[in-house]
Formats: structure tokens, C-alpha cells, sequence
């Protein structure tokens, strides 16, 4: 088997991007690669071929590096994937399908089934693959869940895979951060552990090498790179702390504000409006951050009727009626669509107590009731006269009445409401519907260039550039290829485990 784990310090210390710009760096050179990560826990997620015409759901990074690697994205790639539904508990996708849940309670126990799919699937993707590029989750110096782990150590040991750890340099503490999590693992973990990746340098790399020098003699592995912050890498994330907005400084911008839900998903929904130049997209909490607004989104969301539950409990919902009583743009994507209607029923419990019906906003005639069985679609159709295309994730069965026709859902005046993710990436329908949003606050606007599809495989292409320059590429495949090298020190305190 041929690969690599990426692994990290913390959670969001660069893991995705590592992994993204490998596969991107590998296929240049000819080599068929493809991403994994055993297990990923986002509400992010996106929908691939599942094979004999069925759709599986997979990890929205995963998604992507797969683009990075230009191969198909399967469910393999990410054969588990936990949906948080609370503090303590989890929905799983396995292998692209429902799966149950998982707890806390049970977390090493009710896991073995996951670890067995997760492995199998990395072999399948081994023997089709030259090079695996694989993605850990979290640290792997969580001590305290080593004995159930099959997404970092737990892998590398299946595998056989090197292991190399990244580090961001932005949060402080870098030089402690690796080589503490090297020094924490016990000795057969240790010595798969090859060396560091340090990300998000900005200033004078003079600055951080003797650290870099210092480490490698304290620790006996090398820093492969050290990657530096860049204003324009902006990948499709699946972490819900990049919620930033995206501001543009252009004269007489269009203003978007999209409602920052406690249970967002699939919040990529709105990078396509993040690429226009005419476009200031910010996120709302609050009723006062809708003020100036002339379009606002109501994103997808994990919980529903939890999610208008809060909506209501800070007074959005009124705020956003006012919005659409004055004649202004609202869009609901998915939940947010649901938000919209009339009713909101839940007959089986699969959000809460079985029977609940609450009203939603009633900005929109449609009925929502959730069912069991999850809709996994990849629908293509027609919308304001151009070509659309999007992704359903979903348990609600939405039932749109009385309204015009609208992809995936219905319109009624100036209020958009779409189970459709994804629709804002078909171009001309994006043009469309801002022309739309445009004349409807009274304004005029030029039709951009942009095509989302060019733009995300620039930024691909820009990590790609960064990786080669900064990183030492040459060697993780030659490391990914043969293997971690023998004789690693075995620091302590791990040494005496």
C-alpha cells in the first residue's frame, strides 16, 4: 500500500489544506491519487454517485479534494461521517447511506463496526489507487480515545502509512504543539510519525528557522515545508468556524446577509455568492445586522425546528418578515426553505419528540414533514430561463401550494425558497436570480464572468502552487511511497508507554 497520513495538532490546523494540495501536487506528476478520511464529523456535506444509480453523501472536503485530484468523488473517500445532532450524540453516514447514530456513551464500543467499514473502504481505494493521501481528524494525541481510534494512528497502523503532523502557526505554541504530539504517542505510533508541515506563516521565514533547525535535532524528523498565509486560498470548508463573510469594497455593493443559524449545514451554499464581485456577503445573529440588507439567506440547518426555535427567540423571524413586507429578497436554502412555509411537522420524531408541528415563518405556501428516510438527489432542471443543478440532502418531504414555480421549491413575490444546494453555481441562474434582487431593491447591475466551477479549480490550482513552492514535495511522495523511515527516535514521556 502507498500513502500518507496528514495529520494535526489541533482540529482546523491546516489538515484539509495539506491534503487538498498533495492530491493537487501528486496528479501533476502523473500519479493517480485519491483523498480519505476515515471518519469526518461536519454538517457540511455533499452528494456523489453512489454507483447503480443511487447517491451517496460524503464530507465536503473530501469532495473537493477529490477535484483536487481530478477523480471521481466516492463514498470511500469518506466512509464515515457523523452528523452532530447535540453535545453527546451523533448521526452517522456510512458509506454514503444513513447509518444510525453514536454517542459518547458508547464511543469504543458501538464504533467497531464503523473502524471495520472505514478500513475495508481504504483498502478497496488502495488497490485502485498509486498514492493514498489521508486525512486525520482532530489530534492524534488525543491519548484518552486511542483505543478506539481508526482515524489517525489507529489508520497509519492499518496502513502502514508515514505519518506526517501539521501545525498552525497563527494559533502560538507551534514548536510545542509538535513536538508534543509526537512525544505523547506511544513507541509503535511514534515511529510512523516522519515529520512536520508548519501553515499559515506570515513575516520572514529567516524568523522561524532556527525553531524549525531546533526542532528537528530535538525531535529527529524534518519539517517538510512551512506554507504561508495567502489572502486569495479559499477552499469549500466543512468548518463552521470559517464563517467569516465575504466583503467587497465595490462601490454601490449589493448587500447580502445571511442568518448564521446555531445548526448551519451546508453553509458552501453561499460561496457563490462570495465570488462576485458586486456582492458584500456578511452573516446575521441579530435583527439589526438584517438592517441595509437587500437580500437575506436562510441557510440550511442540521435542526430545523430547533433552528427556527432560536430564530424566534431572537426576534429574526420578525426582522425578517419586515424585510419581505417591504418588497426586499429573501432566499431559503433547504431548511431555511422550510423556515419559510406554512408548517413544519414531524410525525416519526426524527428531530425531536415524535408529533411536533410548529408554524414556520409563512412567507411562502409550502408544507414540510420530515419522514425517516433520508433523499439523497443530484436534480437538474430550468429556473428565470436558464440551466440549474444542485444536490438534496434532506429529510424533510417538502410540499410546495399555492406560488410560481422555483427549482426545487416555489416563489412567491419577492420571497425564493429552494430544497436545491448548490443551485447558486449554475452561472446564468445566479446572474438571473441577482438581476432579480437587484431590480427588485431598485438598483441595476452588470451580469459578472464569473464561473464558479473556473474559479474553485483556480483556487485549487493556487494551493497547488503554494504546495509545490513551499513544501518539499519530492520527498512526501517518495515518503508516501516507501514508507516511514526506520529507526525514528522514540521520545519521551511516549517512550516509557
Amino acid at each position: 500500500m502507498s500513502g500518507l497520513l496528514v495529520a494535526g495538532t489541533t482540529s482546523d490546523a491546516g489538515k484539509s489544506i495539506v491534503t487538498t494540495g498533495l492530491c493537487r501536487a501528486f496528479v501533476r506528476r502523473g500519479v493517480r491519487v485519491a483523498p480519505y478520511k476515515a471518519q469526518n464529523m461536519s454538517n457540511n456535506s455533499m452528494v456523489c454517485a453512489g454507483g447503480t444509480g443511487s447517491s451517496a453523501e460524503i464530507g465536503r472536503a473530501q469532495w473537493v479534494q477529490a477535484l483536487a485530484a481530478r477523480v471521481e468523488p466516492e463514498a470511500a473517500m469518506n466512509p464515515v461521517l457523523l452528523k452532530p445532532g447535540g453535545d453527546t450524540q451523533s448521526h452517522v453516514v456510512l458509506m454514503g447511506r444513513p447509518g444510525g447514530s453514536v454517542s459518547s456513551r458508547d464511543w469504543t464500543s458501538g464504533r467497531a463496526h464503523l473502524a471495520a467499514a472505514a478500513h475495508a473502504a481504504y483498502d478497496d481505494l488502495a488497490s485502485r489507487f498509486d498514492v493514498i493521501v489521508a486525512e486525520g481528524a482532530g489530534s492524534p494525541a488525543e491519548i484518552n480515545l486511542r483505543d478506539g481510534d481508526y482515524v489517525n494512528l489507529g489508520l497509519a497502523r492499518h496502513g502502514e502509512l508515514p505519518v506526517v503532523v501539521v501545525g498552525d502557526i497563527d494559533r502560538g505554541g507551534l514548536f510545542a504543539a509538535l513536538f508534543g504530539t509526537v512525544a505523547l504517542l506511544e513507541p509503535a505510533d511514534q515511529a510512523l510519525v516522519a515529520g512536520f508541515v508548519a501553515n499559515k506563516f506570515r513575516g520572514d521565514l529567516g524568523l522561524l528557522r532556527p525553531g524549525i533547525d531546533e526542532l528537528t535535532r530535538l525531535a529527529g524528523r524534518p519539517t517538510y515545508g512551512v506554507l504561508p498565509w495567502h489572502p486569495d486560498l479559499w477552499l469549500d470548508s466543512e468548518d463552521a468556524l470559517d464563517l467569516e463573510g465575504r466583503r467587497s469594497r465595490a462601490a454601490g455593493a449589493l448587500k447580502v446577509a445571511v442568518v448564521r443559524l446555531p445548526r448551519i449545514s451546508n453553509f458552501t451554499d453561499v460561496d457563490a455568492l462570495g465570488i462576485e464581485p458586486d456582492l458584500d456577503v456578511g452573516f446575521a445573529v441579530s435583527p439589526s445586522d438584517l438592517d441595509g440588507a437587500d437580500l437575506v439567506v436562510l441557510p440550511g440547518t442540521r435542526a430545523t425546528l430547533d433552528d427556527l426555535a432560536w430564530l424566534r427567540s431572537r426576534g429574526l423571524d420578525v426582522a425578517v418578515r419586515a424585510h419581505a413586507r417591504r418588497g426586499r429578497p429573501v432566499l431559503g436554502i433547504c431548511g431555511g426553505a422550510q423556515m419559510l412555509g406554512r408548517t413544519i411537522a414531524d410525525p416519526e420524531g426524527v428531530e425531536g419528540p415524535a408529533g411536533r408541528v410548529d408554524e414556520g415563518l409563512g412567507l411562502v405556501d409550502a408544507s414540510t414533514e420530515f419522514g425517516g428516510e433520508k433523499v439523497l438527489r443530484l436534480p437538474r432542471g430550468t429556473g428565470l430561463g436558464e440551466p440549474v443543478s444542485g444536490y438534496e440532502i434532506h429529510h424533510g418531504r417538502y410540499t410546495p401550494g399555492a406560488g410560481s414555480a422555483f427549482p426545487g421549491g416555489v416563489r412567491e413575490g419577492q420571497v425564493f425558497a429552494t430544497m436545491w444546494h448548490g443551485s447558486l453555481e449554475s452561472d446564468g441562474f445566479r446572474q438571473a436570480f441577482l438581476d432579480q434582487v437587484a431590480e427588485a431593491v431598485g438598483r441595476t447591475r452588470e451580469p459578472s464572468a464569473v464561473v464558479f466551477a473556473e474559479r474553485r479549480d483556480a483556487r485549487l490550482d493556487l494551493l497547488g502552487d503554494l504546495v509545490e513552492e513551499h513544501l518539499d514535495v519530492d520527498a512526501l511522495l517518495a515518503l508516501a511511497r516507501e514508507g516511514a523511515p526506520a529507526g525514528l527516535p522514540i521520545l519521551p514521556p511516549g517512550d516509557a508507554r
